[in-house]
């Protein structure tokens, strides 16, 4: 239930306090925003404005961020905070090896980097693709630069013995990063959680001095965005919730 929906269907005396109390404590109408508003509006920014990001606010996005869900509640996370250009120009350069692969296997009509259909694109046609500047630049043109890994000691790794890519430890670490991606849009900056850089791991860990068990999971430039959409597309619900098995039928509103 919306606010606007509490104060409608409070007791009729209690309509004139109860508005008070939303404009008064919640803030002025607009200023603070539902959750749902804010799940379907948060969207990829890799465009950004000049303005700052004040160590102030970035603090209260990573304070509420925080309470997310982590395995046995161990929160292994940790962020590196980079506003210094050097270092952020040094994340961009280490991002083209894996973007450029990423265009050309795109532009070949492959599913970029998955792990399982090998890709037929060879190391040639990889090499002299260029690196898209939209995959690069918002680690130059944000107003921050976030860093976040997960400590590989705390986090359970139950499909580690699986032939496949690992997933399971993901659980414990990217609940937090879409927190933090939903405070910033509370807060009227945005961002995106980019992982390519993460193809060169080592040498991220060089560049920071980041101890080999710390896996690096994201890396996320956060600013205010040149403009802020308000409707974004994503599949239907039927498109991909299922009952009881994978050939079973799709959940509607019918049932």
């Amino acid at each position: 239930m919306s606010m606007d929906d509490a104060v409608d269907k409070s007791p009729p005396g209690c309509h004139a306090l109860m508005r008070v109390f939303y404009e008064s404590f919640i803030g002025q109408r607009g200023l603070f925003m539902e959750l749902y508003d804010v799940m379907r509006t948060t969207f990829a920014v890799r465009e950004f404005t000049d303005a700052p990001l004040p160590d102030a606010t970035l603090f209260k996005i990573l304070e509420n961020a925080r309470f997310a869900p982590s395995g046995g509640n161990r929160q292994g996370w940790y962020v590196i905070i980079v506003r210094d250009r050097t270092t952020r120009e040094a994340l961009a350069t280490l991002t083209v090896p894996a973007a450029k692969r990423y265009t050309a296997q795109q532009r070949a009509g492959e599913s970029p980097w998955n792990s399982i259909d090998p890709t037929q694109v060879d190391e040639a046609t990889i090499a002299r693709t260029p690196a898209p500047a939209r995959l690069t630049e918002p680690l130059l043109r944000a107003a921050v630069v976030l860093v976040v890994c997960v400590d590989l000691k705390v986090v359970a790794a139950t499909d580690q013995y699986l032939e496949r890519v690992g997933v399971i430890s993901g659980a414990s670490i990217y609940p937090f990063v879409w927190n933090i991606l939903l405070a910033a849009r509370h807060e009227g900056y945005g961002g995106t959680i980019t992982t390519l850089t993460v193809a060169q791991e080592p040498k991220i860990q060089e560049l920071l001095g980041l101890p080999s068990h710390l896996a690096v999971c994201a890396v996320m430039p956060l600013g205010k965005p040149v403009v802020q959409l308000t409707k974004l597309t994503r599949k239907a619900v039927p498109a991909f919730a299922i009952y009881e098995r994978w050939s079973g039928p799709p959940l509607t509103t019918d049932k």
